[in-house]
């Protein structure tokens, strides 16, 4: 499928889906049952910086800025903002908005929650680095101090949702748990929020029922009366529970299976291009890699290997042929929408069997060597099918793969423990600016969250250096020159191998309309049932 066709039906069905004009026929209640290929690993907004589990809470639980179905930043539980000099903030809140268990919202909540989400056990922390101080002038007026000019304040401030003091005190959830270590507390299988739904129970990896927060404080433009999520694993299970009438809505829809769900006259197929970007990395700190043949040394240190790596994997082939041609290969892990994102940095070079052999052979391993590559199954569009067809390319240049591929919720625990030596993986930057990718995803591991993400533990002080820069630059012009300088180090230094940027394929019953962001999270708001 032709990748600037995705985006125009990209924006048409976003707009049509607002307009709630892209559903048919009648339906006679207003139900809702949708699925995923896993469940949200927590209820707890501080436990988990992952895109799904973000997504499933913010059903639940809203932050101060919210985005809407284009990825604008409006107002959510903060009317306005003011801000009153290079690093200080003034954030009038919402008043008169109530926690589902009927608790007011006060700007006691948002400096607990603040406190809540950067303590130690938070996997959200990094998220609000920028902030120094957060102060309370009255019962709805905050006042933040950055750090220093924060460029991406707002856009970090979308994802930091408020919890209500007083409950979290009183069920010994002042601090998340931490859901990598298999923690939990009260907040993890409940929840109150002031959000659009409200939890009526749960059952984790079984299913999840929603019901509307009568209490509301913003004009619903869903009219679901109960939804309720049930994981579903299998691709061929979760499309035939579409294609039969069981779920209403599901994501992701394998793109072998795309064709099936366009043509039954009762179900639709809702295809555009995701900001997420696709690739593998490596532990290139250890000397010596755990899973691997090699003794006594690191391959992945050499940057010959990682090159060999990406000269060995003919990416369009696996567009072609795994991803249905229904995704876009990248030069580097910055989806184009992303801001940051040029043409030049995207380019990918192409596919080179005897460079990448003779790469391998200049560094030592003429005859290649064994690593295992671990891979979620059940995460991202195609995800294990992409490693198998990986490894048989890899196999050609002399690098024998063998896949290790497992749930996400035993993949993400492994990986982010450091317990890997390749891995793949998708990223979509929550700020969607590049400077997320240089912190999270490539920065030098830090105390204060950089490089949490950045499972191989990559390091390069020239790239640490120009992200410190372009956090606080304000000056467009000069910032997307120093983004555009540590990408290319980046990429000329092959941190990783950037695979390609996936298509969004959700599929929905012909009764249901709803927005489709590219950022691949799902917001019941906006849901429809005709």
């Amino acid at each position: 499928m032709n990748f600037s066709r995705l985006k125009r039906t990209f924006r048409s069905a976003v707009a049509a889906a607002a307009m709630g004009v892209i559903a048919a026929g009648v339906a006679s209640a207003a139900d809702f049952k949708w699925s995923f290929s896993g469940d949200a690993q927590t209820l707890d907004p501080h436990g988990l910086a992952e895109i799904f589990t973000l997504g499933f809470q913010s059903n639940i639980y809203e932050p101060l800025v919210r985005r809407n179905s284009e990825l604008a930043l409006e107002p959510a539980l903060a009317v306005s903002w003011e801000q009153k000099d290079d690093v200080t903030w003034v954030f009038k809140l919402r008043q008169d908005v109530k926690f589902q268990n009927g608790n007011p919202f006060t700007a006691d909540d948002v400096l607990f929650s603040h406190q809540r989400a950067s303590s130690p056990s938070s996997d959200v922390k990094a998220k609000l680095r920028s902030i120094q101080t957060m102060t309370k002038l009255d019962d709805h007026t905050v006042e933040i101090k950055t750090n220093g000019p924060s460029p991406t304040l707002l856009d970090e401030l979308s994802d930091f949702f408020i919890m209500d003091k007083e409950w979290s005190e009183a069920n010994n959830s002042a601090e998340p748990a931490d859901v990598r270590k298999g923690a939990e507390n009260f907040a993890t299988r409940h929840a109150n929020g002031t959000g659009p739904f409200a939890v009526e129970s749960r059952q984790p990896d079984v299913e999840t029922v929603f019901v509307p927060n009568k209490d509301w404080w913003d004009t619903p433009e869903h009219n679901i009366t109960r939804a309720v999520f049930t994981p579903i694993g299998s691709d061929a299970t979760r499309v035939a529970a579409l294609l039969s009438g069981e779920v209403e809505m599901i994501f992701p829809v394998p793109l072998q299976d795309a064709a099936r769900v366009e043509a039954n006259p009762d179900t639709k197929m809702l295809r555009a291009p995701e900001l997420r970007v696709i690739y593998f990395g490596f532990d290139t700190w250890r000397d010596e890699l755990q899973y691997s043949s090699v003794k006594g040394k690191n391959p992945f240190k050499d940057k010959r290997v990682r090159e060999a790596v990406f000269y060995a994997i003919d990416e369009d082939a696996i567009v072609e042929k795994i991803m249905e041609g229904a995704a876009r290969p990248a030069g580097v892990i910055m989806g184009q929408g992303v801001n940051g994102y040029t043409d030049e940095l995207g380019a990918r070079a192409k596919f080179d069997l005897d460079k990448s052999k003779k790469l391998l052979a200049d560094a030592g391993y003429p005859d290649g060597f064994e690593v295992t590559l671990d891979c979620p199954n059940d995460r991202y569009v195609n995800d294990e099918e992409i490693c198998l067809a990986a490894a048989g390319m890899l196999a050609r240049a002399g690098i024998k793969v063998n896949v290790n591929a497992m749930t996400k919720t035993k993949y993400f625990g492994k990986v982010l423990d450091r317990d890997t030596s390749m891995y793949l993986m998708g990223w979509t930057p929550p700020t969607y600016d590049a400077h997320n990718i240089l912190f999270d995803a490539l920065g030098t591991p830090q105390d204060n969250g950089q490089g949490k993400w950045n499972m191989g533990n990559y390091s390069n002080p020239a790239v640490d250096e120009l992200q410190k820069k372009i956090a606080v630059t304000v000056d467009l012009d000069k910032r997307r020159q120093l983004i555009a300088e540590a990408f290319q180090i980046v990429k000329d230094d092959m941190a990783v191998v950037p695979l390609h940027q996936q298509p969004l394929s959700w599929g929905a019953r012909s009764n249901i309309s709803l927005v489709q962001r590219a950022d691949d999270r799902f917001e019941m708001r906006w849901v429809k049932v005709n």
